[in-house]
């Protein structure tokens, strides 16, 4: 009987003991808890994004319906709308093959320099945007370097809206680099022996095999890309030239509102570009979602 006892006691100092590391594992969290991590993020989005942008809105309401039309559908405005989308967009597009191209020849090959080239990548990160409008502007000017050659063969860069979008392709290189690199360098590249052990071509390997890989990573550097030009301004004031219904862009629209103390209506121009990046922003990250879930169907 005292045996039993013992017995039962040991057996329950030991389940008891093998307990207690499994509880204090289970209370110990590497962040805080729940609560106080979802209080803080609350918080922080409330005070950096949710307040200024509700703020924009309010300064909007101010005004009436045939105010707020006359200010965000003026024709000089609608000229602006066109060319900061549309030079975002190609800028973006013509970033998306690039970057990619940069990020392929980064991961896949080894050539005296390449640290060199790696990091000139990052230095539109680190230039002050009014320095790069200056530079591209003393570059492609027609009395500048290369803007006097291509002038002598009819080509104006500056001061039209090609010179916008390659201003906004010089700031917007990084992101689809930095963006696609890190999943090239992650790519198992037994997949892509695998392929061409069983007959594939080299153009068959990248678009049944690598494509789908990096698809993700391209549309998502492609979003920052264009969001980013969207809302350029340094880089781009140098180099527009800034000729209304011309090389205007809206960043430079609002800020002339806002020198003529028309706050209302810069805060209406604002909205409508924060309204359409917003809506095209969405649809990026739904092609991004639907890429996914295909991906895994196919997986």
């Amino acid at each position: 009987m005292t045996q039993q006892i013992l017995t039962s006691s040991g057996a329950g100092e030991v389940s008891h003991k093998g307990a207690l590391p499994f509880k204090r594992l289970k209370q110990q969290r590497v962040m805080p808890g729940f609560g106080l991590t979802l209080g803080l993020t609350v918080l922080y989005l409330s005070l950096i994004v949710l307040i200024p942008l509700s703020a924009l809105f309010l300064k909007t309401f101010t005004l009436s319906l045939d105010e707020f039309w006359a200010a965000v559908a003026s024709p000089r405005v609608i000229a602006s709308y066109r060319l900061t989308f549309g030079a975002a967009f190609l800028a973006a597009s013509f970033n998306l093959f690039t970057g990619l191209l940069l990020a392929w020849v980064l991961v896949r090959y080894e050539f005296p320099g390449k640290k060199i080239v790696d990091a000139l990548v990052d230095l539109p990160f680190a230039l002050p945007t009014a320095v790069a409008g200056i530079a591209l502007t003393a570059l492609l000017a027609p009395n500048g370097w290369l803007g006097g050659t291509l002038e002598k063969w009819g080509i104006q860069i500056a001061f039209t809206p090609a010179g916008v979008v390659v201003a906004l392709i010089f700031i917007g290189i990084p992101f689809v680099v930095r963006t696609v690199q890190p999943v090239l360098e992650d790519a198992e590249k037994e997949l892509e022996e695998a392929a061409t052990c069983l007959g594939a071509s080299p153009f068959q390997t990248f678009s049944k095999v690598i494509l789908p890989t990096i698809t993700p990573a391209l549309l998502t550097g492609f979003a920052m890309a264009f969001a980013r030009a969207i809302g350029e301004y340094g880089s781009v004031i140098f180099i527009a030239g800034n000729m209304p219904m011309v090389s205007e862009i809206t960043s430079l629209i609002i800020i002339g509102k806002l020198e003529q103390y028309d706050f209302a209506g810069a805060t209406a121009v604002a909205v409508v570009m924060l309204v359409g990046s917003f809506i095209l922003l969405m649809i990026i990250n739904l092609l991004q979602a639907w890429q996914r879930r295909r991906a895994g169907m196919k997986s």
